[in-house]
């Protein structure tokens, strides 16, 4: 049996002792970003990545060793632990695995099968089973007993039938070999619910539906269970694409697997027969409960993921950085709230116009806005994309005409979250007096100058940058989408200045408390002058100091190296640097030319090996460099302003408001985002969409087809690609909208979608031994 360690070590391609140290570390309480920067002398250089999935794995894994632990306990206390079952439960390797082996003894309600023993009905079981020349009636005759329930011959072998039923589908090694056969053959069927036509239009691509489980999408499955959920789908497991056929071969695997054959003795039928029911009746419906439970634990897995990707795209996207910045949110209604932030973020003033119906103040919400630019002296106007968007971007264009001497520029802004934002404890402790619609105009206002700080502050889920967040395990979700933000959070850095307290949480080895502890303390004291000042801080401790202390900035410090991403338990590897080139550290960070002249294995010792010593020299290159792009900013075609105004062939500029699997979703300022499939991603093939654009990224598509009742807009980054082709990518939109469709896009191949026999379609001839032999049997 392999350890924990070794088996995560095949699984992330690392040395057991690599896991086995990363181990350590975590359970010494290290966190992962403090790891994968400042331990690579002991993990060998494991990156985030690699030890996220560590974690993970080792949670998993764990868990599994409990189960384990608890199964052996739980057979030996019923005395029945045996030797080569305790040798089968120490090698499984999964869950699924475990528990198919602890079936037969788990503790259970009374099954018929127990009634069945308890009435004396065992013998008959073994005997036919055992020996298939008796005739079962005339056995069965010596079991009936009316006191104990068994009232005639038909009770007896009902009884027997039932005992070999459970004892049949409770057999590991079967039930194993049967999912193993199912994962790979097994085809999900998709069939819409009578008299839901109509409401569930929205599904109504998988009216008619069948595809392999060992193939299906992730973002397909989960559009399945949801419809299934919603009543408007009917989803059934069935084995290969002939139904028929494949119950067929299922009853005949399970015959094999107990040497159960149609050789003309007088049980023979009656045993067949049990294999009929112990596939029909006990481990289809299991089985397809549980390959559905793991598709789709899968799905989520997959879906997670992809969510995790989006929110470090969005999270890690440009910052405009320290401009004067008006933060639009617009409305119709109850008019666009307004709000200015300086460079800092700090609130200047707020206000609400009214340009849109009913009130159609648009001369004067022109004059308003153009009084608080140059009150202020804004530079930047965030726009957010809701309701009223574009209307509200070309009011503010026509300021920007209007008043060329601002020197304005407009930027859409995805306003996902704000209003989560807007009534959250965060917001109200930082704007006790300020009225809840504003508050979501600064926040809009604020992800444009650094998305990274204000996007903390919101609750990662409600961010929406997923596709079917809401189906998947929440509990799974939190926990890695937390770990996204941690790692983007610690990849940029912090300002302990000024940052805030909800930021502040996110630096590794700092709880809640603790970040308000600092903020408290930097309110009370000053602003920091070093990062030894940190220990000051009530309740931060060596340990959080140790683990939170390289990802702590302090510009114009006492210290130059406070301002960088080395760590203060490695400044003396910079002394040494130091003294040996005889200049002081000012005069060595930032020359870069000098820096490439050492040697890093001059500076190496016990402590600090050659990846930290490589890692201080590049930084001192340019400390505290901020990984993030430049900023930049996509433009909006005039005059295309809703849906209607798209037509087929147009070349637009947008930007990329979400990824899937299937594809890319661009905002293009119609109030409705399009898809770019995947396989309109590129003129090279594409796996995965991250690979060519990411959530953020300013692209150029062009209209392949716009379908107005549904709200759908297919594009294309591929500018050549013709319009009207019959292979133009379409889309299937997410039930609820927004950014989380579900698509099928176009095939790779020539494969029909729907597998199955056509109707009134003779079925193919089988080829299988298992389906045949076992239809032969019956027959006779």
């Amino acid at each position: 049996m392999l350890t924990i360690e070794r088996k995560i070590a095949e699984e992330i391609l690392a040395k057991p002792a690599q896991v086995q140290a990363a181990i350590e570390l975590l359970d010494g309480g290290a966190t992962v970003p403090f790891i994968a920067r400042y331990r690579k002398e002991v993990t060998g250089g494991l990156d985030d990545t690699q030890l996220r999935n560590l974690e993970e794995r080792l949670r998993y894994l764990r868990e599994l060793e409990e189960r384990r632990a608890a199964i052996v306990a739980s057979i030996a206390e019923q005395g029945k632990l045996t030797d080569e079952l305790k040798k089968e439960i120490l090698e499984a390797d999964t869950k699924a695995r475990l528990e198919d082996l602890y079936l037969p003894y788990k503790p259970k309600r009374r099954t018929k099968a127990q009634i069945a023993r308890e009435a004396g009905l065992q013998p008959l079981a073994d005997g036919l089973r055992g020996d298939p020349t008796q005739k079962p009636e005339e056995v069965a005759l010596g079991f009936i007993d009316a006191e104990k329930g068994v009232a005639d011959i038909k009770a007896a072998l009902d009884g027997a039938r039932a005992i070999l039923l459970e004892e049949f589908s409770e057999d590991a090694a079967l039930v194993g070999e049967l999912r193993s056969w199912l994962t790979e053959r097994g085809q999900v069927r998709a069939k819409v619910v009578a008299g839901k036509e109509n409401e569930g239009a929205k599904f109504r691509d998988y009216f008619d539906h069948a595809e392999p489980i060992k193939a299906i999408p992730s973002h397909r499955m989960l559009a399945l269970f949801r419809a299934r959920n919603e009543g408007i789908l009917d989803l059934e497991l069935e084995p290969t694409t002939e139904p028929d056929q494949g119950h067929l071969e299922a009853e005949g695997r399970v015959a094999v697997h107990f040497g159960i054959a149609q050789r003309g003795r007088p049980a023979d039928a009656w045993l067949l027969d049990t294999c009929r029911q112990t596939w029909r009746i006990k481990l289809h419906l299991h089985l397809a409960l549980d390959l559905f439970g793991k598709t789709r634990e899968s799905a989520e897995d997959e879906a997670i993921r992809v969510f995790g990707d989006n929110l470090k795209d969005l999270m890690l996207a440009a910052p405009a950085g320290p401009k004067v910045v008006m933060g639009l949110d617009p409305g119709i209604r109850t008019g666009c709230k307004v709000a200015v932030v300086d460079g800092t973020g700090k609130v200047l003033g707020t206000g609400v116009i009214y340009p849109h119906e009913p009130k159609n103040q648009w001369d004067q919400s022109l004059a308003q806005l153009a009084a608080w630019s140059r009150q202020y002296g804004v530079n930047l106007v965030a726009i957010g994309n809701g309701t009223a968007s574009r209307e509200t971007d070309k009011l503010v264009g026509e300021l920007m005409k209007k008043a060329p001497e601002l020197k304005l520029a407009k930027v859409v802004v995805s306003e996902a979250g704000a209003s989560v934002y807007s009534a959250s404890e965060t917001a109200a402790k930082e704007f006790p007096d300020m009225d809840v619609s504003l508050r979501g105009a600064v926040s809009i206002a604020r992800r444009l100058q650094d998305p990274l700080a204000e996007l903390v502050k919101i609750e990662p889920k409600a961010i929406g940058v997923g596709q079917y967040q809401h189906d998947v395990n929440q509990v799974k979700l939190a926990r890695a989408l937390d770990a996204r933000v941690e790692d983007c959070v610690n990849a940029v850095g912090v300002d302990v200045n000024t940052a805030s307290a909800p930021l502040l949480a996110r630096v590794a080895g700092l709880s809640a408390s603790v970040a308000e502890n600092v903020v408290k303390f930097r309110d009370a004291n000053g602003a920091f002058r070093t990062r030894e000042q940190l220990k000051k801080v009530p309740r931060l401790g060596d340990k959080a100091y140790e683990q939170c202390a390289g990802f702590l900035r302090i510009a114009a410090g006492d210290n130059p190296l406070d301002a960088s991403t080395v760590h203060p338990e490695a400044y003396p590897v910079v002394e040494r640097i130091i003294k040996a080139c005889g200049r002081e550290v000012k005069q060595i960070i930032g020359d870069g030319a000098f820096l490439k002249t050492l040697r890093a294995e001059q500076f190496t010792d016990d402590t600090f090996g050659l990846p930290t010593v490589k890692d201080i020299l590049k930084e001192l290159e340019k400390p505290g460099r901020d990984p993030r792009p430049e900023f930049v900013t996509a433009a909006f075609a005039e005059g295309v302003e809703d849906l209607k105004d798209l037509k087929p062939g147009m070349v637009l500029e947008g930007r990329v408001s979400n990824v899937a699997a299937f594809g890319a979703f661009v905002d293009i300022g119609v109030h409705q985002d399009g898809l770019v499939h995947v396989s309109a991603l590129s003129t090279k093939f594409v796996k995965d969409p991250r690979e060519v654009v990411k959530a953020g990224d300013v692209v150029k598509v062009k209209v392949l087809e716009v379908d107005l009742p549904r709200k759908r807009i297919a594009l294309t980054m591929r500018l050549d690609d013709p319009i009207g082709e019959a292979a133009k990518p379409g889309a299937p939109a997410a039930p609820g909208g927004g950014n989380r469709p579900d698509s099928r896009g176009p095939r790779r191949d020539n494969a029909p979608r729907n597998a199955g026999p056509k109707p009134g379609g003779a079925p193919p001839p089988s080829n299988n031994a298992f389906a045949d032999a076992f239809a032969k049997a019956k027959r006779n």
